[in-house]
């Protein structure tokens, strides 16, 4: 149920674009997989270039894979967050899916101001945007806390410059290896 409600939404803002139904229509029968921990639903392409739910044990052609606070910052339109979305499988269908979640925009007002009118549709759409952006700084920020606590609190990860260090002195020691086993193997050979 799940699957078809997620579907129902995605193809509503679909429609509203149909360069993205032309971009995913060469896809048909190709299964995107997302795995958002705990939660993960496929969807499989339809020959309309619209989306269909699919079942949870349908081998998909690509997986996406992120976090909670991640996905949040994607839905936030954060364009770093989309780099750092792990994606695997065919290449080709996971850029045209990729294309289309970064460039489809739901026109919530527009939907809105068919039910409520176009003054309280454009406040509330300006409200949710503010709370999405308020979400994604907040992830952003809970996370800098807390790498800085595991780094300088309870050093747990060692800081960059700290590993930075540590593997040029391993290089230098190693350097430094390689010569005295050269000087040793020279005094030797007589």
């Amino acid at each position: 149920m799940f699957s078809h409600i997620t579907a129902s939404s995605i193809n509503h803002v679909l429609r509203g674009e149909s360069w993205a139904l032309r971009l995913l229509q060469p896809f048909a029968g190709h299964i995107a997989k997302f795995d958002v921990f705990p939660f993960s639903i496929s969807l499989t392409v339809s020959d309309t270039g619209e989306v269909l739910g699919s079942a949870p044990n349908a081998a998909a052609h690509t997986v996406f894979r992120c976090s909670p606070a991640l996905a949040l910052r994607v839905l936030g339109g954060d364009q770093a967050a989309y780099q750092q979305v792990e994606m695997s499988g065919d290449t080709e269908f996971g850029q045209a899916v990729a294309f289309v979640i970064r460039n489809a925009r739901w026109d919530a007002e527009e939907d809105l101001a068919r039910v409520f009118g176009d003054v309280i549709a454009h406040r509330a759409v300006g409200a949710a945007q503010g709370l999405l952006r308020l979400q994604a700084r907040a992830a952003a920020s809970i996370t800098r806390n807390l790498a800085d606590y595991l780094v300088e609190e309870r050093p747990l990860i060692a800081r960059r410059l700290d590993v930075e260090t540590f593997v040029r002195d391993v290089d230098t020691l190693r350097d430094d290896t390689e010569r005295l086993e050269q000087r040793i193997s020279r005094l030797r050979l007589p």
